[in-house]
């Protein structure tokens, strides 16, 4: 079945809450639902809306995988505490590193993290706790991309023949699923987001491993995490839609101390968008780029190219992976 797109000049944000929270509570008229929270605008906006249906009966959760930013676990509960949302942190980071050895391809990557994500930690996480739905924050972009075969999103299952209940064992509830990210920001700004979480900087569902071109590992996760907090850093002040810094697998020829030396290739990406469909490499100065090389080079270990993506999407992607 089509879904009905809500453009954002068509969107309003109030009497949209309104509609999903009584869409929810018709869905769950009894007993607990669960939903996991990343920290991202459309995980935080889905986790407040649930939390007006339902209250105590929805149980939220931030999963560990090990392939997170700097910090992320902390701050996302303590950000929640805030607002009046428990979070219970789980770790699972070593369930997402077995099931990541070995796969270098990028849908295989991403097919372990959903098959770990949904079937094994939540699948467990909803059997102990008896709920029977799943709240998640999938949008229209997300459905899009997979459904044409462009990047498997790894929160897209109905659009592609895959029965959550049957396949998982419990129901998914997508209530954002009619929006745009422009159009999410304004509904999370509604619920009672701070501007700093409802702008926050997209970050895709499978987290660093998405920033790691080839096999994923332990180490190399450190090493993206590195560079994505000096980006992060580096780039702060920067009005762009998204930015992020990606390891490549090529070990390419740099000199240290006067030797050859085979070292790691960084790409940065920085993109001006208004919803992810379309997007232009910012036009970044010379000199931010160069801070950025500098100190790649010099805090990452083995580090000795770094590379600015130009290209526009289409046809390039956001991700590179």
């Amino acid at each position: 079945m089509a879904i009905k797109e809500i453009p954002v000049s068509q969107l309003n944000p109030k009497q949209f809450v309104d509609e999903k929270v009584g869409e929810i509570r018709s869905a769950v008229p009894e007993g607990l639902a669960v939903n996991a929270l990343s920290g991202g605008v459309d995980s935080s906006t889905v986790t407040l809306l649930g939390h007006k249906a339902l209250e105590g009966r929805l149980k939220t959760y931030f999963i560990d995988n090990g392939i997170m930013r700097r910090g992320e676990p902390e701050e996302i509960v303590s950000l929640f505490k805030k607002l009046g949302v428990t979070v219970e942190v789980v770790d699972a980071k070593e369930k997402f590193f077995k099931a990541l050895k070995g796969l270098s391809d990028p849908e295989e990557k991403r097919e372990a993290i959903t098959q770990t994500f949904y079937k094994d930690v939540f699948g467990k996480l909803v059997k102990d706790s008896g709920a029977r739905h799943l709240l998640q924050g999938t949008i229209l972009t997300d459905v899009d991309e997979t459904v044409a075969g462009i990047k498997r999103q790894h929160n897209v299952f109905e659009q592609l023949g895959i029965d959550p209940e049957e396949t998982f064992g419990y129901k998914i509830l997508e209530p954002l699923v009619q929006l745009r990210k422009d159009g999410v920001r304004k509904v999370g700004a509604a619920l009672g987001l701070s501007e700093a979480s409802f702008n926050r900087m997209p970050f895709p569902g499978p987290a660093l491993s998405a920033r790691v071109i080839g096999e994923v590992t332990p180490g190399k996760i450190t090493l993206v995490r590195q560079a994505t907090a000096i980006t992060e850093e580096v780039l702060a002040g920067v009005p762009a839609f998204q930015y992020m810094a990606i390891l490549h697998n090529d070990r390419v020829p740099g000199m240290r101390d006067n030797k050859r030396d085979y070292g790691l290739q960084i790409e940065i990406r920085c993109w001006d968008s208004v919803d992810a469909r379309q997007a232009t490499p910012t036009k970044l100065p010379y000199e931010t780029l160069m801070i950025l090389s500098r100190r790649m080079t010099t805090e990452v270990p083995g580090v000795v190219s770094v590379t600015y993506n130009i290209a526009t999407k289409p046809p390039s992607t956001m991700e590179a992976v």
